[in-house]
């Protein structure tokens, strides 16, 4: 994670940096970056041959990712991406997050970030972890009653590993409800903050990679 100021803002990236050979998902495509072009090789410039999932490190889901019938990342909205958040601090010790533990925490607002061991855990070991903490089905549909627009978390996916079911995925999905997975989060204070979130503009695809920040 990385601070800059901007007069008297923080601007905080949220992002993972994306680099051959990161953690991805299990059975994703592994992240290859090389110069297709290079300068040391005699070309006027240098042009890299991105090799990655759409799913790689901090991005965004679209409806498509679990539906044939869903929308692509290319018309999520960007009014659910760019506006006031709260970052949710989840104790260590939970590993799902359920209606209990987001019950009276949200208020009022309508982007939710939730900071879990997952950030802390991944920037000290830089490695997928099968146990990560995880959004429980009734936790995504609370969130989904209060209005929210976005979900962000700091694993690679909301849903548990091996669930044997997509039901936090679809809760959220089939509502229109944007999805962040894979951010940043282990030095970010719990709060309120403005959130700014791009994916790749990718016609018509399940989903795509994307650069997070937080303004306070």
């Amino acid at each position: 994670m990385n601070g800059t100021s901007a007069g008297t803002r923080t601007i905080i990236d949220v992002s993972r940096p994306i680099f051959t050979g990161m953690p991805i998902y299990p059975r994703n495509p592994p992240v290859e970056i090389a110069l297709a072009k290079a300068i040391s090789r005699g070309d006027s410039s240098n042009v890299s041959l991105l090799t990655l999932g759409s799913h790689t490190g901090t991005h965004v889901d679209a409806p498509l990712h679990m539906s044939d019938a869903g929308r692509g990342v290319d018309t999520v909205p960007l009014e659910a991406m760019i506006g006031p958040a709260l970052v949710v601090d989840i104790a260590d010790d939970v590993r799902a997050i359920g209606a209990a533990e987001l019950e009276g925490r949200i208020g009022n607002h309508t982007r939710i970030l939730l900071r879990s061991r997952n950030s802390a855990r991944f920037a000290a070991t830089g490695k997928f972890e099968e146990d990560f903490t995880y959004l429980a089905p009734d936790g995504a549909a609370l969130l989904l009653a209060r209005g929210v627009v976005l979900v962000g978390v700091d694993a690679l996916s909301v849903e548990q590993y091996h669930a044997g079911h997509h039901r936090s995925h679809d809760t959220l999905l089939e509502a229109g409800v944007a999805i962040v997975e894979g951010l940043a989060l282990e030095n970010v204070a719990p709060g309120e903050y403005q959130l700014v979130c791009l994916p790749l503009r990718i016609r018509g695809c399940d989903g795509a990679p994307a650069r997070v920040v937080l303004i306070r």
